[in-house]
């Protein structure tokens, strides 16, 4: 990530062809996760990710990869790209379980595989093939998704609802991280977008109420923060927070966002600023 080779750390601004009424571009712009494998492009090979016990293929990963193609395919209708998406997009349907979940985390937690984050980006991306060629598995398989993601994590699921809150959980046993919070959010957002069903959207507003709720935590006075245990964001999460709420701000219409997004565009312009969270976050990496 520091380096800029690690792919799961590539630029992600705004999206460029999204729509806040129908299902069309993603909300971050995830083409660089195409651009910067060119070498799977022209093969039925999906991006894999390296452990110590060899590469795997990671849920997450892939759903990324296959939106970053999609939007390829809207912006420049080269029918590679939209190829490589229908092969994530048969790869997610194919490895959903029977209780409607992706073993996201398996390599690195395994007591706690399953994530908020993971299923609602799956989620996006079924919903984005159910739009374009309109085969109602799609839709089936993305509301399963959905389900289980809004599962209580006593349940075995992965959002919280203590306190009447809905904080939708990358990871099960740790506190909310922001960007996964709001890539989970998405999901939800696209679902309701396909379907109008009035349940999922009660549910959608209630986690947006509870995601500005919590949003003075997610801020300390100098940078943004990772999750809600403390941990300073990294220049890449930093960006990433600023294009997530712009785009949100695009969807909603909520002023809030675009001011959070301004305040945190300000911060990266300030040296001092720059200095102090690379130096919180290098101390924190150093104590883990």
């Amino acid at each position: 990530m520091v380096t800029g080779k690690s792919i799961l750390h590539v630029n992600q601004d705004l999206g460029k062809c999204f729509s806040p009424t129908e299902i069309k571009g993603y909300y971050n712009n995830m083409t660089e996760k195409v651009t910067r494998l060119p070498e799977l492009l022209d093969t039925d090979a999906l991006p894999t990710h390296p452990t110590n016990d060899g590469d795997v293929y990671f849920p997450v990963a892939i759903f990324q990869y296959g939106l970053g193609a999609y939007d390829l395919w809207l912006t420049t209708h080269d029918d590679r790209y939209l190829k490589k998406f229908k092969q994530c997009v048969d790869w997610t349907a194919e490895h959903i379980d029977q209780q409607g979940r992706y073993n996201n985390f398996f390599f690195m937690c395994p007591d706690a595989p399953y994530g908020a984050m993971a299923q609602g980006e799956a989620a996006s991306l079924l919903l984005r093939a159910f739009s374009y060629y309109g085969d109602q598995k799609y839709l089936d398989i993305a509301k399963q998704a959905i389900d289980y993601m809004l599962l209580p994590v006593e349940k075995g699921g992965t959002t919280s609802y203590e306190n009447g809150e809905v904080i939708l959980l990358e990871y099960t046993n740790s506190s909310a991280v922001m960007n996964g919070w709001v890539f989970a959010w998405w999901g939800l957002y696209d679902y309701v977008l396909a379907t109008a069903d009035g349940h999922y959207k009660d549910v959608l507003a209630r986690s947006l109420a509870s995601l500005k709720k919590f949003m003075p935590r997610f801020v300390c006075s100098y940078w943004t923060m990772y999750d809600l245990d403390g941990h300073i964001a990294s220049p890449f999460y930093h960006n990433l927070h600023i294009a997530q709420f712009e785009a949100l701000h695009q969807l909603t219409g909520d002023d809030a966002f675009m001011q959070y997004a301004r305040t945190w565009r300000g911060y990266q312009s300030n040296p001092l600023f720059k200095s102090l969270a690379f130096t919180r976050k290098a101390w924190q990496k150093i104590k883990e």
